[in-house]
C-alpha cells in the first residue's frame, strides 16, 4: 500500500503543505489549473531552516509585472529559486474565522533580517483579489475543470472552512464570507494541495497529531488563544490529533488544519514505512529551538492506524491499543453529563458513553466509560474528575480493541432537478472488504429538510449510491 504520511510536530499551513508534497516528488505542472483560472503564479524554491533543505512555495501574483526574480531571472511555476525566498507566503492571514490576524506568527521562511522576520521581496498574493463568500469559493472551484477527485477533496477543505466560520460566528454555511480565505491566494493553496496530492496518488494520507503553536493571537475582534476559534473547530471535526507547543507561535493555520482534515486519517505516531521519498515544506518564520517545516514521508507500509497496533489478522479489522476509564455518578447534572463529549475529547478521549444505572441506596446514578489512548490515559482521568467532582476514575482490564478502516464518501442525491451532497461513511476490512456503509444524519437532516423529503429516504439513497459505487 502506498502510504503518504505528514510529520505535523511544528504544525502546518497550506503553503508548507504544497511545498513538502512538491519536495516529495509531486509535479508543480499539475498546478497549471489555479494558474489558468486565477491571476496568479506559484514560485518554487529552497531554503536552510535550522541545517534542513527544504521547498518553498509562493504564490504570486501575475499581473503585478513582477515576472523577474530576485536575481532577475524569470522564474516559472516549478522552477526552483537559485537561493532562499525573501517572500511572505501564506503566513498565518489564511484564517477561515475572516479575522486579520498579526504577522508575528509561526510560518516564516527564508533569510532572516535582525529582527528574525524577512522583509517582502516580490509581489505576493495574499489576500489579494475577490474576498468571496462560501458560494462563490465554491462556483470558482467548479468552474476551474478539476478532475473528480481533486475538486471534491478542495471543496471538503472549503466546507470545513466554511463550517467553521459559520459556528464560530453563529452563521448558516451559505451566508458565510471569508476574507483571507476567500482570496486567490488561499484559494490557490487549497487547490493546489488537492492537485499535487492527486500527482503523487498515495492509497492513504495518515497525518501524526499536529502542533498549535502557544500563546495568544490577536484578530480584528481582540485577542484569543492559540489554536485561533476556526482551527479549533476544524480540529474538532477532523480525524487527526492536535497538541500544543513546541513554541508560543501560532503554527497551525484554518487553512492547514482544513486541507489536513480532508485527505489524512489521524495516527498516534509514523507507522511501520518502506520510505522511499521525504519532503520538507518551509513556514516562514524562524523557530528558536525547532525547524519550521512540515516533513512528508512516502512509501509502502502503513498499514496499521498507530503505533500500537499489532498486525492484522486475516487482513481483517485493526488491533488498537486502548485504555477504558469508568466512574460512577450520582450527582452530576444534566449540563454536565451533556458536555463530557466535548471536554474530555479535548483531553484525547475517543469514545464516550454514559449509562443510567443504580448505586448506593437504590440511588439512580450514571456510569461514564470512556475509550482513549494508553498514553492519554491520566490526563483524560483528571479532565473527568475535574468536570464531574468525581473522587475516583477506575481503569478497567480492556487492552485494545478492534476497528475497522474508515473512509468517508460523498453521494448526491437529484431531486427536482437539484443536486443534494450528503457524506457517507464506509466501513471495510484492512484488504478493503467493505461491510458497512452509513451515511451521516446530520447531513441528511439538511438535505431533507432542503429537498421535502424524509430523512429515511435520504439516507436510504444515499447509503444506496455508495453500495453500489463499491460493488456489493
Amino acid at each position: 500500500m502506498r502510504t503518504l504520511v505528514f510529520d505535523g510536530r511544528t504544525g502546518a499551513a497550506g503553503d508548507m503543505i504544497c511545498a513538502a508534497l512538491i519536495a516529495a516528488g509531486a509535479d508543480p505542472d499539475a498546478l497549471s489549473p489555479v494558474t489558468d483560472r486565477l491571476p496568479v503564479r506559484y514560485e518554487v524554491g529552497e531554503t536552510t531552516n535550522k541545517g534542513i533543505r527544504a521547498t518553498t512555495v509562493d504564490v504570486l501574483l501575475a499581473e503585478s509585472g513582477d515576472d523577474e526574480g530576485r536575481d532577475g531571472e524569470v522564474r516559472d511555476a516549478g522552477r526552483p529559486a537559485e537561493s532562499g525566498h525573501e517572500v511572505d507566503p501564506e503566513s498565518d492571514h489564511d484564517h477561515g474565522d475572516g479575522h486579520s490576524h498579526t504577522h508575528d506568527h509561526g510560518h516564516d521562511h527564508g533569510d532572516d533580517d535582525e529582527d528574525g522576520d524577512r522583509k517582502r521581496a516580490h509581489s505576493h498574493a495574499e489576500g489579494a483579489g475577490v474576498h468571496r463568500s462560501y458560494p462563490e469559493v465554491v462556483a470558482l472551484v467548479e468552474s476551474m475543470d478539476l478532475p473528480a477527485s481533486v475538486e471534491s477533496l478542495a471543496l471538503d477543505a472549503f466546507e470545513r472552512l466554511g463550517r467553521a466560520e459559520a459556528s464560530v460566528h453563529g452563521t448558516d454555511l451559505d451566508e458565510t464570507h471569508f476574507h483571507e480565505v476567500g482570496a486567490d491566494d488561499a484559494i490557490a493553496d487549497v487547490v493546489g494541495a488537492a492537485l499535487l496530492l492527486n500527482d503523487l496518488d498515495p492509497d492513504r494520507v495518515l497525518t501524526t497529531p499536529v502542533a498549535t503553536g502557544g500563546g495568544e493571537v490577536e484578530m480584528s475582534h481582540g485577542v484569543y488563544p492559540v489554536p485561533a476559534p476556526a482551527t479549533t473547530e476544524i480540529a474538532a471535526a477532523a480525524d487527526f490529533s492536535v497538541v500544543g507547543g513546541p513554541v508560543d507561535r501560532e503554527l497551525l493555520t484554518p487553512t492547514g488544519a482544513a486541507i489536513l482534515a480532508a485527505v489524512a486519517e489521524g495516527v498516534d505516531r509514523l507507522p511501520p514505512l518502506d520510505v522511499d521519498a521525504v519532503g520538507y515544506g518551509a513556514g516562514d518564520a524562524t523557530l528558536p529551538d525547532h525547524p519550521n517545516v512540515l516533513r512528508v514521508l512516502a512509501g509502502d507500509g502503513g498499514d496499521n492506524r498507530d503505533e500500537g497496533a499489532a498486525a492484522n489478522v486475516d487482513d481483517g479489522l485493526v488491533r488498537d491499543e486502548i485504555a477504558v476509564l469508568e466512574t460512577n455518578l450520582d450527582d452530576a447534572s444534566p449540563e454536565v453529563l451533556g458536555g463530557l463529549q466535548e471536554t474530555l475529547s479535548r483531553a484525547g478521549a475517543r469514545d464516550v458513553t454514559i449509562l443510567p444505572t443504580t448505586m448506593k441506596k437504590s440511588r439512580p446514578g450514571h456510569l461514564v466509560k470512556v475509550v482513549c489512548k494508553p498514553d492519554d490515559a491520566e490526563a483524560v482521568a483528571e479532565r473527568l474528575a475535574r468536570e464531574t467532582g468525581t473522587l475516583g476514575v477506575r481503569q478497567s482490564g480492556a487492552s485494545h480493541r478492534w476497528i475497522a478502516d474508515r473512509a468517508f464518501e460523498t453521494a448526491t442525491l437529484a431531486v427536482d432537478g437539484d443536486a443534494h451532497e450528503v457524506s457517507v461513511k464506509v466501513a471495510s476490512t484492512a484488504d478493503g472488504d467493505v461491510y458497512d456503509v452509513s451515511a451521516e444524519y446530520d447531513d441528511a437532516v439538511a438535505v431533507a429538510e432542503a429537498a421535502g423529503l424524509p430523512i429515511r429516504d435520504v439516507l436510504r439513497r444515499a447509503e444506496a449510491q455508495v453500495r453500489d459505487r463499491a460493488g456489493e
